[in-house]
C-alpha cells in the first residue's frame, strides 16, 4: 500500500510534466511561463520552493531536539516570507515588467545599467556553484526518505526520487515546476497539520505531552530551549541569544533569492500579490508550526533508543531526523505512510525543481544567450535549456552522492541552510537596495555580490577553525551559533553601500533612477 501511494504521486508529477511541455513553446514560457500566473499557483509555488527537504527532516527534528526554541525559526520565515511579498514583490513585479525580464540577472543588469554583462556573469556563476549543492543536500535527503520510511538503501532511494524530478522537469520548463508545486504543497500542508493532531491523540491530549517533554527536559517547552550539551542547562545566556538570531536570520534568505523572486516574474499582474501575500503568510504559520510540534510531540513519545534503527546509533544528534517518518509509520496505516513519504518527497522535490530550473536559466539565458548568442532562435534555446538542466541534474545529484558516501548521518538542516545561505547572501543585499536605493550602482552590485559569495565559506570553514587556533574559542562558539548567514549579509549589504558611493561613474549613468523607482512604488 505505502508502494501505490508512492506509485500515484510519482504519475501524477509525470502527467504535470507532460501537460506542461505542450504549453512550453519559447524561453519566456520554458523560465517564466509566459507572465501569466494567478497568486495561488505563486503563492503554493514560492512556499513549497522555499522550503524544502528541511522543513519535513531538518525543522521536525529541530523540534525534537530543542523544543520551543525551533519557533523562532518560523518568526524568521514569516519575517522574511512577508517581507517579501509586502515591501518586494511590487515593485519587483513593475520594475521587472519594464524592462521585460525573465531572470533575475535580466532585473539586475537593466535596472543597474550594466552594459557590460559583467553583473550578469557574477550573478549566474554564483547560482550554477550554490545551486548545486543546495540541490545536492535534496538529493541526500530523497535517499534517506526511503531508507526511513521503506528501509531502501540510501543510493537506490536517491537515485529513483532524483529520476522522478529529471522526467518532469526537463521537458515541461517552469510551468511543470509550479504545477507541480502546487500539488506538492497542499501535500505538505496537509500533512504537516495532520500529523500533529494524530499525535496528540496518540499521547491523550497536549497536557500529556506537555508532562512528558517538562520530565524530559522542562526548557524544551521554553523559547530559550535546552543546554547546548542538551541536559536541563537551558536559560537566557549570551549564547542563546547568538543562537535565536542565528534562527530568526534564516528568513532573510526569502527577500531576493533567485529561486524564490523568479514567482514573482511570472506573476500576470500586481493585483494578485496581496491575495498571494495572505496565501504564503498562512500557509507558512500553518506548515512551519505543524513541523515544529511534530518535532515536539515525537520527542514526548519516543526516546532517542525508540528512534535508533537501521544500525544507527541511538544519539540525538543521529535519529532526530527520522521522528516524522518513525511517527507516520508508527501512527498511520499503511496507506497513508505511503502518502507521507510523498508528502516527503514532495518537500524535496518541489525544491530541486526550481534550482534547476533557475541554475539552467542562469547558464543559458543569462550566459549563452545574453553574452554569447543574442540571435539564437528560441526553438535552438529550448533545446539547450533541455540539455543543461539535464547535465546540472547530473551534477548536483553526484554532490548529493558524495555527501551520502561522506556521513550518511551528517545533519540535513545545516547542509541545506550552508546552500540556502550561498545564495541568499549573494543576492538578498543587492536585490533589496536595488529596490529601495537609488544610488546603488552595478560596481557595487558585483562587489556586494562577491562580498557575499565568498563571505559564506569564510564563515563556516575558516573563521571558527582561526579564531579557535588564536585562543577565542568563546568567540568561535557564538560565530558557529550564529551561523552563516547574516554575517555575510550584512557584509554584502555594507559593501554595496560603500562602493557605490565611491563610485561616480556609476552614479552619474543612474540618472533619472530615482524617479523609476518611483514609479514602481
Amino acid at each position: 500500500m505505502k508502494l501505490l501511494a508512492i506509485a500515484l504521486y510519482a504519475t501524477v508529477l509525470i502527467v504535470i510534466g507532460h501537460l506542461a511541455s505542450r504549453r512550453t513553446h519559447s524561453i519566456r514560457d520554458y523560465y517564466a511561463s509566459g507572465k501569466t500566473l494567478g497568486f495561488f499557483n505563486v503563492a503554493f509555488s514560492a512556499r513549497a520552493t522555499g522550503e524544502s527537504a528541511w522543513l519535513l527532516l531538518g525543522l521536525t527534528g529541530m523540534g525534537y531536539a530543542i523544543g520551543a526554541q525551533a519557533l523562532w525559526v518560523v518568526l524568521g520565515e514569516l519575517i522574511g516570507v512577508g517581507g517579501a511579498w509586502i515591501f518586494m514583490a511590487r515593485r519587483f513585479k513593475r520594475l521587472t515588467d519594464s524592462y521585460d525580464s525573465i531572470t533575475v540577472p535580466d532585473y539586475l543588469e537593466s535596472r543597474l545599467r550594466d552594459s557590460g554583462h559583467g553583473l550578469r556573469l557574477i550573478a549566474a556563476g554564483a547560482l550554477v556553484i550554490f545551486v548545486p549543492i543546495y540541490t545536492a543536500a535534496q538529493v541526500f535527503a530523497t535517499g534517506g526518505a526511503f531508507h526511513y520510511f521503506l528501509g531502501w538503501n540510501h543510493f537506490v532511494g536517491a537515485g529513483v526520487g532524483f529520476g522522478v524530478v529529471m522526467l518532469y522537469v526537463t521537458r515541461g520548463g517552469f510551468t511543470a515546476v509550479v504545477w507541480s508545486d502546487v500539488f506538492q504543497g497542499l501535500l505538505m500542508l496537509i500533512g504537516l497539520i495532520a500529523l500533529p493532531i494524530v499525535g496528540l491523540l496518540h499521547m491523550g491530549g497536549i497536557v500529556n505531552v506537555t508532562d512528558a517533554l517538562r520530565a524530559i527536559d522542562p526548557h524544551l517547552l521554553s523559547l530559550h530551549g535546552p543546554g547546548a550539551s542538551g541536559a536541563s542547562t537551558g536559560g537566557w545566556t549570551t549564547a542563546t541569544i547568538v543562537s535565536v538570531i542565528g534562527l530568526v536570520a534564516i528568513g532573510i534568505g526569502f527577500l531576493g533569492s533567485p529561486q524564490v523572486f523568479v514567482r514573482f516574474i511570472s506573476l500576470r499582474n500586481t493585483r494578485q500579490i496581496l491575495p498571494g501575500t495572505i496565501t504564503a503568510l498562512t500557509w507558512t504559520i500553518l506548515a512551519d508550526g505543524g513541523a515544529v510540534l511534530v518535532g515536539m510531540i515525537g520527542r514526548a513519545t519516543y526516546s532517542p533508543e525508540a528512534l535508533a534503527g537501521a544500525g544507527m546509533l541511538a544519539d540525538l544528534d543521529a535519529v532526530k531526523e527520522s521522528v516524522l517518518p518513525h511517527m507516520a509509520l508508527e501512527l498511520l496505516p499503511a496507506f497513508f505512510t505511503g502518502v507521507f513519504i510523498a508528502m516527503v518527497l514532495s518537500a524535496i522535490m518541489s525544491t530541486i525543481d526550481s534550482l534547476l530550473v533557475v541554475a539552467s536559466s542562469a547558464g543559458v539565458r543569462d550566459y549563452w544567450q545574453k553574452v554569447r548568442h543574442p540571435d539564437m532562435s528560441d526553438e535552438r534555446l529550448l533545446s539547450l535549456s533541455h540539455k543543461v538542466t539535464v547535465g546540472l541534474s547530473l551534477i548536483a545529484f553526484a554532490i548529493g552522492i558524495a555527501i551520502l558516501l561522506r556521513d550518511r548521518n551528517e545533519p540535513l538542516f545545516w547542509i541545506v541552510i550552508f546552500g540556502w545561505s550561498g545564495i541568499a547572501a549573494t543576492f538578498c543585499p543587492t536585490m533589496i537596495l536595488s529596490l529601495y536605493w537609488s544610488r546603488l550602482t552595478a560596481r557595487g552590485a558585483k562587489w556586494a555580490m562577491t562580498a557575499g559569495f565568498l563571505m559564506v565559506p569564510l564563515m563556516k570553514f575558516v573563521a571558527p577553525p582561526a579564531l579557535t587556533a588564536a585562543g577565542l574559542p568563546t568567540i568561535a562558539g557564538y560565530l558557529d551559533a550564529l551561523d552563516v548567514l547574516l554575517p555575510a549579509f550584512v557584509v554584502g549589504f555594507v559593501v554595496a553601500i560603500v562602493v557605490s558611493v565611491a563610485d561616480r561613474a556609476g552614479q552619474r549613468a543612474l540618472a533619472g533612477m530615482d524617479a523609476e523607482l518611483r514609479a514602481a512604488r
